[in-house]
Parts: C-alpha cells; structure tokens; sequence
C-alpha cells in the first residue's frame, strides 16, 4: 500500500485519534489540572508504542514528565529527533469560546471549506506533533521508513520548558540525532506554503507596584495619595516613545540588523496589510517607524503589555484606590539580544522611573535566545522538497514572530539545528478562544512528514 492510500483509508481514525487527545485539558500553567496533564503524557507514550516505536516511556523532570520514543532500524542510518509538546494554553477566557474548548468540534470556516477541528490545543501543539506520530505510523506500515526516529514531547513547553535544558544535558547520548524536526510553526496560507527560517527569543515578567498599606476611599484620599493602578499606566505608557520604539536604556544595543538586500528579499512573500487588518478586525496598523508589517513581526524587537489588573473589577462600584497594580510584560527578542540581559536591563529601568511614592518590584518568569536556521543545510532542501511535491510548489523561507526558547538549547546542548517543519496558519487563534487547525493542514502534514525523512536519507548519501 502507498503512503497516500494508507493515509485515505485510515483518516477517520486520523482525526477520532486526534480528537481524543484534543479532550484532555493538559494545562501546564494550571496545578488544578496537574493529573490531566499526566494523562496526557501516558497517552502519547501509547500512541507511539501503538504507531510502531520500539521503545517509549515516560521520563519525570522535576515539572512534567517527558516522553521519549524511538524506532532504530540501523545504527548505521541516520537518525530524525521529532520534538513536540503535548501541554497546552489555558483556555480563557471561557466565555468567548463559541463551543467548549476541551469538547472538539469541526466546522468549516471560509479559509477552511473542508472544515476545522475546534478546540484548544488543535493546532499548539497537539494537532501538529501528532502529524508526525501518525506520519511514523503511515512509514512503518507502508515499509517506507527510511531511518531511526526518536520523539521527545514536553509538557512545559507553554510555561517556558523550564526543565528541558537540564532534561537535555543529562540525555545527550539518548537523544545523539542528525537533525530535529519541529513542527509548532505555520505557513503564510494554504496555496502559499512556506518553512520557518527564523524565531525570536522572549524576556517575560511581572511587575508589581506598590502605594499605600491598604485599599484606601478614593474620595477621603482621591487626590493626595499615589494611585498604584495610575502610576502603573504612566510608566508602561513611558516605555515606547512617539515612534514605537522602546526606551529601556541598552534595549538595542545587541540588535542584528538586517542589510537592504536581506529585507528586499525578505518584502518578496506575499502580505496585504488590508487582509491582514480585516482578518483580526483592526482600523490601522502600528509598530516601529521605518518598518514594514511583516519586519515588525519577524526582526524587530517589542515590547507589550500580556495582562494587568489591579483595585476592584467585579460588579457594579467600589469606590477604593488600590494598594497594589500588576502587570505582565513580554519582549520578543531577535538574534545576539540575550533574554537575560534584557530582563536586567528592564528591571532597571523600571525602578529607576518609578516615583519615590511608590515601591515596585519586578519578577522575571521566562525566557529564550532567538534562533535563525539555514536555508543551505541538507535537511532544510529536504523539507523544501517535500513541500513542493505535496504543495505544487516551492515554500518560501520566512521568519516567524514566535518564539520556541529550545531550538536554541538543541543548538548549543545537543549540537543539533532544527528544522521548524510547520503547518498551521496565522488565523488559527492558538493562544486564544477559538484555536482550530484546518483538517487539509492536518492531513497535509501527515502526507508531507514521510516525504521528508526520504528526501533527507537520499540527499546525505
């Protein structure tokens, strides 16, 4: 039986598969689902025994376990490392979920008129790193793998893969491969396929202000005393100027510009700023002065605010001026910015435009290097040529915004380069009410996964 034909006849079972494991609420941000995302990492483990892995266990960290698989059929052949992460984002907020989002749903969308599967985690990440459980099975039972396999799936990945690094360190022979194929990026659309050449690296914090002891009457102390909540709100607002450029002393200072030439080519993949405001709803478009969407959205650094509160937010009024504001901060870096040195960097800054009335304190949480991969490496020709066969045409190499911290850890732990392999799309809200990932993106990627590891073997001959 061909690849395709095995694929037709067992797609209902593809996606019953897929939808089971869609219905576990493996939260890793969440202690309330810690036993659920165990469950989730004992069922990978017996997808992959059930696909044909040789051997796949369970391995404890000191977070969530790790599962690891793997199939040899010659120590002699190369070896594909698969990474993936079975945990996902919390779901809220619930309300703007137009159905459940631990109960799968498909429905057709205009962008995907043979329907998507509707549920958090659909495409980040389990839909995609279950593309390659399934394209494992579709090799072993077409007798079509041409080389060893391993699996390594996280359950940190969504909380900054905290325990990783160290997971790698200690597993360097276990996990010896010639290159890690990932697949938790996306393509510019599904008549315009493209591979992921470039992530950016992160600094995420919380901030916290501090004014008087206690929530105090705002109208016995309203207009004598620091507002936490106000002065917060000033000093976010203080961090980018007129011109969208972000004012932390130092913040660019490590900044890889890119040249002209790297832009113009960069500016060849299609974009229209039009769809792109119609798509998520938008009047007009901001960023940094003197560049283009798609630059802002690569390789270019930010700054945003991913959550604040503070004071009374229930029903009706309560007339109070808090004691303590609060805000989450994220920084998407580009490459030779280090995380670390930016969320220092930020930490002073920030109390240094912090008002004597005020105390303020700032908690790093996580972060992760950038990382650019080459477009001239065997494995990335392989991918390439895959997805032209299966597409119709050639990819187009782009930088993403995202940030996936361990593709650098796999670079400078294992000594391995990755190849982002992905095959979602913008629109699919991961991160958000209503993630989906379309049913052509997700047979698209079985069909296209073992196409892959062929082209890759006949190439490093």
């Amino acid at each position: 039986m061909s690849i395709q034909d095995y694929i037709t006849s067992n797609k209902d079972r593809f996606l019953e598969e897929l939808i089971d494991i869609l219905k576990i609420p493996s939260i890793s941000a969440d202690p309330a689902y810690s036993d659920d995302v165990h469950r989730m990492a004992e069922a990978t483990k017996d997808h992959l025994l059930k696909a044909g892995a040789d051997k796949a266990i369970v391995m404890e960290t000191p977070g969530y376990p790790i599962v690891y698989g793997e199939k040899i059929i010659d120590a002699s052949l190369p070896t594909v490392l698969v990474y993936g992460h079975y945990d996902v984002q919390p779901a809220d907020p619930l309300d703007l979920w137009d159905s459940p989002a631990f109960e799968p749903v498909i429905k057709k969308t205009d962008i995907h008129p043979d329907g998507a599967i509707f549920a958090r985690g659909a495409c980040d990440d389990k839909g995609q790193f279950y593309m390659h459980v399934k394209a494992f099975e579709t090799m072993m039972n077409t007798d079509s793998l041409p080389c060893n396999v391993k699996f390594i799936i996280e359950g940190e990945e969504e909380v900054g893969s905290e325990n990783l690094d160290g997971f790698l360190e200690e597993n360097k022979e276990l996990l010896a491969a010639d290159v890690i194929l990932v697949s938790d990026t996306g393509i510019i659309a599904n008549d315009i396929p493209s591979i992921t050449t470039g992530l950016r690296g992160l600094s995420y914090v919380e901030v916290e202000v501090t004014g008087p002891n206690r929530d105090l009457h705002s109208g016995l102390y309203g207009g004598g005393v620091p507002n936490p909540i106000n002065i917060l709100c000033e000093m976010i607002a203080s961090l980018k100027d007129e011109h969208q450029h972000i004012t932390v002393e130092g913040f660019y200072d490590d900044v890889d510009e890119l040249s002209a030439e790297e832009r113009a080519e960069m500016a060849k993949a299609p974009f229209s700023e039009e769809g792109f405001k119609k798509s998520i709803d938008i009047g007009d478009v901001e960023g940094e002065t003197g560049y283009s969407v798609p630059e802002r959205l690569s390789i270019r650094p930010t700054l945003d605010v991913n959550g604040i509160w503070g004071g009374y937010t229930g029903e009706g009024a309560k007339t109070v001026i808090a004691s303590k504001a609060y805000a989450k901060i994220s920084m998407r870096l580009v490459p030779n910015q280090d995380s670390t040195k930016i969320t220092k960097l930020f930490q002073e800054h920030f109390e240094r435009i912090a008002p004597k009335s005020v105390k303020v304190k700032v908690t790093p949480h996580h972060g992760g290097e950038a990382a650019v991969t080459p477009v001239d490496s065997i494995a990335y020709k392989a991918a390439s040529k895959a997805m032209e066969e299966t597409y119709g045409k050639k990819p187009v190499p782009v930088r993403s915004g995202g940030s996936i911290p361990i593709v650098a850890s796999f670079e400078k732990i294992l000594g391995l380069k990755t190849v982002l392999f992905g095959f979602g799309l913008d629109s699919d809200a991961i991160h958000s009410p209503n993630e989906h990932y379309g049913l052509f993106n997700y047979y698209k990627g079985i069909e296209t996964i073992p196409l892959f590891y062929k082209y890759f073997v006949e190439m490093k001959k």
